[in-house]
């Protein structure tokens, strides 16, 4: 832990240095938050606070060199996990994991030659594959399809290519995911995996993307454990002024698992969520039907062994989740905003296939649960709005806030209105200006 702190700190003074002639931003974010799930694992109803999400992000950029760091503290607030029912991932259970403390932490180099956009990145980080980072989408609560629609943190070398409405992503990286905030990941295992990831434009402020990744071994950080094999469609809709957000998104997620390439267990995910936002008031939903693979817990209801066995494989179960949520507009005081929110979550959970011993009446005492979240989204500074794109992989949206080009040519052009500045060519950021940003 103390060496990751180290070296992502160290890395964010030389950014700083190094791209002031260009460009830096700095972002700090954290959501004091209260949850109330009925029931839980414990059978009974859970109120919980806590510090969630609090991070420190940095983006710079030197000519064609760019530098991205994320720090996330969620292991010293939220080492328990924050509650979360249905959520699962790195043996949690019914609560979200806390994310390890080098989020992100990439270097890369950016050009574009006739028209033709090309970057390669190196780092810690995300693999090309599946939807943006829930981190960035208008819930705070992530869907339980986080596992099945990202691949994150890992030690990643990604290559972008982007001409006219189509963007090509590949990526190699280390199968294993982090087994703790603090961890490391097995850098002997670099290249043991691999992610590609096809996008479309067909209009302004569109896209339709396909994912596939090959992952090895990723819940036995020395190998030999069972291998997935991943595949995603995403539609996605953003446009954002001064004054109003409109976004949806729809995703398609499966995830096969495999051992020496007979399928073991198959997990799907069909998630669709919108935003809309007028006078600085946002208003968003989401429904989703995701399964979950279910394994023996310990003697804390909310922690499965890790590493997993074969024979703690209980079966599958499948959720689904209708989300609501409402946020108040946002108070500023100097750099610093505050956007209080509501969320609110009816969800059903049933056997899936193979069923196997689950039986949500027995473990949580009802097939029906409900779970409200009050909170405060703090922030200074600008957000990364397409967490888990780098470079050219960022699309040209010209119509939208959300992102824009990154044709170096276009430092020349005027700024326009309700947009960034243009000389940001890889950083797609929130303007500070608009009523809508989260």
């Amino acid at each position: 832990m103390r060496i990751c702190l180290l070296v992502t700190v160290a890395t964010l003074v030389v950014a700083r240095d190094s791209a002031g002639a260009q460009d830096v931003s700095i972002m700090a974010q954290a959501i004091p938050l209260v949850t109330r799930a009925d029931p839980t694992a414990t059978r009974a109803a859970l109120t919980e606070g806590y510090l969630t999400q609090p991070i420190l992000m940095t983006h710079a950029s030197w000519a064609w060199l760019r530098a991205i760091s994320t720090l996330n503290l969620e292991g010293l607030t939220i080492d328990r996990g924050e509650l979360s029912t249905g959520g699962y991932g790195e043996g949690y259970v019914d609560r979200r994991h806390p994310h390890a403390y080098v989020h992100e932490l990439l270097a890369g180099a950016e050009t574009s030659v006739d028209g033709l956009h090309a970057s390669l990145f190196a780092g810690r980080g995300f693999a090309p594959f599946g939807s943006d980072d829930p981190m960035v989408r208008p819930f705070e609560k992530y869907p339980v399809n986080h596992h099945l629609a990202q691949v994150l943190e890992r030690v990643v070398a990604v290559g972008a290519l982007r001409y006219g409405p189509v963007i090509g992503e590949l990526a190699t990286f280390n199968g294993d995911e982090p087994t703790g905030p603090g961890s490391s990941p097995a850098f002997d295992r670099f290249g043991d995996s691999w992610s590609s990831r096809l996008t479309l434009l067909p209009l302004s402020d569109a896209e339709v993307s396909a994912s596939y990744a090959s992952v090895t071994s990723p819940e036995v950080h020395v190998g030999h454990g069972l291998d997935q094999r991943k595949a995603s469609v995403v539609a996605r809709f953003s446009r954002e002024t001064s004054t109003t957000w409109r976004y949806a998104m729809l995703e398609w997620a499966r995830t096969d698992e495999r051992d020496n390439d007979a399928l073991t267990t198959r997990l799907t995910s069909v998630l669709g969520e919108g935003a809309g936002c007028a006078r600085g008031i946002v208003v968003a939903g989401r429904i989703e039907r995701t399964d979950r693979p279910e394994e023996e817990r310990l003697l804390d209801p909310f922690r499965t062994p890790r590493p997993s066995t074969d024979l703690s494989n209980l079966g599958v179960s499948r959720w689904t989740l209708l989300s609501a949520s409402i946020s108040a507009p946002r108070v500023q005081r100097g750099i610093v905003s505050g956007r209080p929110f509501i969320e609110v979550a009816r969800i059903g959970a049933s056997p899936g296939t193979p069923p196997g011993l689950f039986d949500a009446r027995l473990l949580y005492g009802a097939s029906r649960m409900w779970m409200y979240s009050v909170g405060v989204r703090l922030r200074a500074g600008s957000m990364h709005d397409r967490m888990g794109r780098y470079g050219a992989a960022l699309p040209s949206m010209m119509g939208g806030m959300g992102t824009h080009s990154a044709n170096p040519e276009s430092d020349n052009m005027p700024p326009m209105a309700d947009m960034p500045s243009t000389r940001e060519p890889q950083m797609a950021h929130h303007a500070s200006t608009s009523q809508c940003s989260l």
